[in-house]
């Protein structure tokens, strides 16, 4: 598998394992370990997480099993989000969901993560979402600091409009390497809002959660819904694979470089969105998509 160069001194994989999920798998600490194997044999070395994913047990689960084995965790690159608060009883003093992207939260959430990890660095740290109260100056001096501690080697931002992204790269004397948003054959909304322009004009690739639409395409009943499953069957039908493969190759095919996260504990689930990347749509299947996804043809 092709690496995606990030930065000037960063590659990561062209798909990305999200663990967003890895407490309901049910995986032992050496199924985990096997896992990430699995994985690094088939060309994933990149592993997504967030602070808050498993309600904050995620991270902890992870670093548990990586950390019994120091030589395969320094193989990884890992992804890490910071900026959500939940309620939890993890978090009590927490007495209402909100944002938190101050110095002091991003700086704590980072060591905080790290040490769940067992880690010396992560290799990029996203902010979660948008924060409504959030001050530039205060995350671009937390960025800062963590990228000359070494503790972060790149910074990025998840759920960003392009004005949100501008604003807070204006206060950074480095740049932003990505953008994790939702992006599918049924979620078009990061095409109209600018973002991917943004990354195109800025050269980043965007990051695309969810890229089987939350497995909606799978049993959605609605019009929408049957009418792209019904093209996505004829494509895949075309190249004998299924229709989960035609949805990832959809997103790389796009010339904006746009990497897929896979959220499966399945490793066949992996290794299908693994064989996507030798699927090449043609320019007329990947606008059948567009077409169906939409409800009418381009103007």
């Amino acid at each position: 598998m092709k690496q995606v160069q990030i930065s000037e001194h960063l590659t990561i994989s062209n798909i990305v394992h999200g663990m967003w999920r890895l407490t309901e798998w049910g995986f032992t600490q050496d199924q985990l370990i096997n896992f990430v194997e699995q994985c690094l044999e088939l060309g994933i070395d990149t592993f997504d997480h967030a602070d808050i994913y498993g309600d904050y047990m995620v991270e902890e689960a992870f670093g548990n099993a990586l950390g019994t084995v120091p030589d395969l965790n320094k193989r990884l690159k890992i992804i890490t989000k910071c900026g959500i608060k939940l309620l939890s009883e993890n978090r009590p003093d927490h007495y209402i969901k909100h944002y938190d992207t101050s110095y002091e939260h991003i700086v704590w959430s980072v060591d905080n993560s790290l040490k769940k990890l067992k880690r010396d660095n992560i290799d990029i740290l996203l902010i979660h979402r948008p924060d409504p109260f959030s001050d530039p100056n205060e995350i671009a001096r937390a960025f800062s600091e963590l990228k000359e501690s070494g503790k972060v080697s790149e910074f990025g931002v998840s759920n960003y409009l392009p004005g949100q992204f501008d604003n807070l790269q204006a206060h950074l004397d480095f740049p932003l390497v990505t953008n994790q948003v939702e992006i599918s054959v049924a979620a078009l909304q990061e095409f109209d809002n600018g973002t991917i322009d943004l990354c195109q004009e800025v050269g980043i690739p965007p990051m695309a959660w969810s890229p089987l639409s939350g497995g909606s395409i799978f049993n959605g009943e609605t019009h929408r819904f049957l009418t792209i499953r019904n093209v996505l069957h004829k494509i895949s039908d075309e190249y004998g694979v299924t229709i989960d493969q035609i949805m990832y190759a959809w997103l790389l095919k796009h010339p904006a470089n746009i990497i897929p996260l896979v959220g499966s504990g399945k490793i066949e689930r992996v290794k299908a969105a693994v064989t996507s990347l030798d699927i090449d749509l043609t320019r007329q299947q990947w606008f059948e998509l567009w077409v169906a996804s939409k409800g009418e043809n381009v103007p």
